[in-house]
């Protein structure tokens, strides 16, 4: 069974919006849980632009399973190796962007991944590393010592015909098929929807789908646990 993660950065997002006590991203991921969510997901991102330092304190000591995405650096570094999440997955971050363009460049940054994922797993933290469906950088993934990959779907998702959305889940099927021979777990995300969830949990290496936004604006309309069912009803009908 494929294993949904739930982000609730856009929670905070509209809290922070008027700088008030909610909506309440632990609410929210508490719902999420209830409706079934195998994981809650949040970005400290530099900026503080939504989620907040003591927002990642409490939904660590409150929720059941807590990835945190992350920059490498120093600073957020720190406050990942003090709270210690169940998960840390590393991205790339840039202060200007509306939210994460692309994966990471782990062949080109190599030596800095390394010594970030060597940290995080010295205090009992699964690495997860976000990176494009490229077979360079599956391969470069797994000699920083990180357990784990997440798969761009950006490109597929955005895709305007179905010529480019079918190559780019070629793609995304070849990076899950190496990263899985070479021993490294797959999840995927970014960009998936209702309406183009269904083709990527068919793909039997990923084992996990992390997805926020779309969840998130379902949520305002139908309620938090209700938008969560409807997304596993589709990767389950697929999978079945």
């Amino acid at each position: 069974m494929v294993r949904l993660g739930v982000n609730v950065d856009h929670v905070a997002t509209v809290r922070q919006a008027r700088r008030a006590p909610e909506p309440d991203p632990l609410e929210a991921a508490f719902l999420a849980q209830e409706a079934g969510a195998d994981s809650i997901i949040v970005h400290l991102r530099e900026d503080r632009r939504h989620i907040q330092d003591r927002d990642v304190k409490v939904l660590r000591k409150k929720v059941k399973r807590l990835n945190l995405e992350m920059a490498v650096t120093e600073e957020i570094l720190k406050i990942a190796c003090k709270i210690r999440p169940d998960q840390a997955t590393l991205v790339p971050e840039k202060r200007q962007e509306l939210t994460t363009e692309g994966g990471l460049d782990v062949t080109g940054n190599l030596k800095k991944i390394s010594k970030a994922v060597k940290r995080l797993r010295k205090k009992g933290i699964i690495v997860s590393l976000f990176i494009d469906p490229n077979l360079k950088q599956v391969k470069a993934s797994t000699k920083t010592g990180a357990q784990m990959v997440e798969l761009h779907t950006g490109c597929y998702a955005e895709a305007k015909s179905k010529k480019k959305k079918d190559k780019e889940l070629t793609r995304i099927s070849r990076a899950a098929r190496e990263a899985k021979r070479l021993g490294l777990e797959v999840s995927a995300g970014h960009g998936l929807t209702y309406r183009n969830v269904s083709r990527i949990a068919k793909i039997s290496e990923i084992e996990e789908l992390n997805i926020g936004h779309n969840i998130i604006a379902r949520a305002v309309m139908v309620g938090m646990k209700e938008a969560v069912k409807e997304m596993l009803d589709l990767i389950e009908r697929r999978m079945g």
